[in-house]
C-alpha cells in the first residue's frame, strides 16, 4: 500500500507513528509483523478489544451499561416478539427519529451505522475520489485517519499541540485547504483530549472552507458530546448549523453501550445520503434490528440514563484533578471539556526517553492500562487517560498505582 500523507506546508507535520513503527509491530503478544501489508495501517489500539487489566485507565467510555439496566427501560416490554429479519437500509425509523430529536434535525437526515467507525469508513469512500484530498485535524481516533488512508485519499494533517491545549489552529487548517479538498475532519470533543471546539471556531472554519475549498464538507465527530460533567449543560449538536456539516456519533461513549454497535451520521445533502446508504448496503447490508431496537429505547430515555453517568463523570474528574495537582511535578495535563478522557504528558525535564520507555514497560506490573499517545499521532510521553470507565471505588487505587509506576520508571 502506498501511503498518501502530505505535509502541505503546515508546520509541525509528522507522519502517523503507527506507520513509522511498521517494522516492529507486535500483535496479540505472540507474533511479530516484520512487514505490514494490510490496506489499513496497523494500530495497537486494537489491543483494547483483547486486554482489560484490573486498573484499566485506557478506555474512553463511561461505565458499561448492563443488559438488565437496558431491558428495564420503558419501550422494551415486547422485545421477545421482535422478528430478527433484515433492518431498513437507512436504519429503523423510530431510531432515526430518536437520533434526530437529540440533534434537532429532520429524521430523514439520519443514516444509522455500526458505531461511528462505520460512518468514518463510508464517508472516506464516498466523499473522496482519486486525486481528492482530505484535511484531518490530529491527534485523533485512529480510524478517522486510517479509513481515509485505506481509501487511498491524500491526507493533509494539521497537528494540534499539547502546549496550546489542543485548540483548533485555524491558520494552519487554512494553509492545508485547497480546491482539491473534499473533506475536513475534526472531532468535538476530541479523542484523545476531550477538548471541545466552540461554535465560533466551527463557524470560522466553515468560512475558511467556503473561501478555499468550496466543494468540501466538514465532518464533526460528536461522539463524546453528551458526556458532560455533573450539572454542566450538554452542548447542542452542530448538525443543523450548516448544510455543509456532516456529524457522527453513537451510543457507545456517553451512554455506555459500545456493545450495541449503533451509531449514525447526520447528512443534509440527499444525494450524498443516498450514496452513503448504498455504500452501507455493500458493506453491512443493514443494521441489526435487535441492536437498533435496544438503541431506540436507550435514546428515548437518554436523560434518565445520562444524568447519573454525568454525575459520576463529574466526581471522577474532580478525583483526577486532585491527583494531577499532587503529581504536577512529574506530569502535565489538559483538562477536558467533556468526555471520560483526557491527555496527560510525562514532563521532559523529569523523564528522559529511557524513563519514558521504562514507564510503558512497567505498567503491566502494576495492573495498569493506558492508551499511548502514539496511537493517536502524538508523542510517546503523552497518554490518554480514561477516568469514567472504572467504578468510583477503583479510580483512586488505579491512580495510586499510576503514581507507583511513575516512581518505578524513575528508579
Amino acid at each position: 500500500m502506498v501511503e498518501k500523507w502530505k505535509n502541505c506546508g503546515c508546520s509541525g507535520f509528522h507522519p502517523p507513528a503507527t506507520i513509522l513503527r511498521m517494522q516492529a509491530v507486535q500483535t496479540r503478544g505472540d507474533a511479530t509483523l516484520s512487514q505490514w501489508r494490510g490496506r489499513f495501517p496497523y494500530n495497537e489500539i486494537i489491543s483494547l478489544l483483547d486486554v482489560n487489566r484490573p486498573f484499566n485507565l485506557a478506555e474512553s467510555t463511561s461505565q458499561d451499561l448492563t443488559v438488565g439496566e437496558l431491558l428495564a427501560l420503558p419501550g422494551l416490554e415486547d422485545i421477545r416478539d421482535l422478528k430478527l429479519g433484515y433492518g431498513r437500509s437507512a436504519g429503523l425509523p423510530a431510531l432515526r427519529q430518536a437520533i434526530a430529536d437529540g440533534c434537532d434535525v429532520p429524521a430523514e437526515w439520519v443514516l444509522t451505522t455500526q458505531g461511528t467507525a462505520l460512518g468514518l469508513f463510508l464517508l472516506a469512500f464516498e466523499t473522496c475520489r482519486a486525486g481528492d484530498e482530505a484535511v484531518l485535524v490530529t491527534p485523533c481516533f485512529p480510524p478517522s485517519r486510517d479509513s481515509l488512508l485505506g481509501a487511498g485519499v491524500t491526507v493533509r494533517e494539521v497537528k494540534l499541540s499539547f502546549e496550546n491545549s489542543y485548540r483548533l489552529d485555524l491558520e494552519r487548517i487554512e494553509a492545508c485547504l485547497t480546491p482539491k479538498t473534499r473533506l475536513v475532519s475534526i472531532a468535538s470533543p476530541q479523542n484523545p483530549s476531550g477538548v471541545r471546539a466552540s461554535r465560533f471556531e466551527i463557524e470560522a472554519l466553515l468560512a475558511l472552507i467556503e473561501r478555499s475549498s468550496p466543494d468540501a464538507l466538514l465532518f464533526v465527530d460528536e461522539t463524546y458530546r453528551e458526556a458532560s460533567y455533573g450539572d454542566d449543560p450538554t452542548v447542542q449538536s452542530v448538525a443543523g448549523l450548516d448544510p455543509r456539516i456532516v456529524t457522527g456519533a453513537s451510543v457507545s461513549k456517553a451512554l455506555g453501550a459500545p456493545g450495541l454497535r449503533t451509531g449514525w451520521l447526520t447528512v443534509p445533502d440527499a444525494g450524498l445520503r443516498a450514496r452513503l446508504t448504498v455504500a452501507k448496503l455493500n458493506t453491512v447490508i443493514s443494521g441489526s434490528v435487535l441492536d437498533e431496537t435496544l438503541a431506540t429505547a436507550l435514546l428515548r430515555n437518554r436523560a434518565r440514563v445520562l444524568e447519573p453517568r454525568q454525575r459520576l463523570l463529574g466526581d471522577a474528574l474532580a478525583t483526577l484533578s486532585s491527583w494531577c495537582q499532587a503529581e504536577r511535578g512529574r506530569i502535565e495535563w489538559v483538562k477536558p471539556d467533556a468526555g471520560a478522557l483526557c491527555c496527560l504528558r510525562l514532563r521532559a525535564e523529569v523523564f528522559d526517553d529511557a524513563a519514558v520507555s521504562r514507564f510503558w514497560a512497567l505498567l503491566p506490573d502494576h495492573d495498569l492500562q493506558l492508551a499511548s499517545g502514539q496511537w493517536f499521532g502524538e508523542a510517546q510521553r503523552v497518554f490518554r487517560l480514561g477516568f469514567g470507565y472504572l467504578p468510583p471505588a477503583k479510580l483512586q487505587p488505579a491512580l495510586a498505582a499510576l503514581s507507583s509506576s511513575l516512581d518505578a520508571a524513575l528508579r
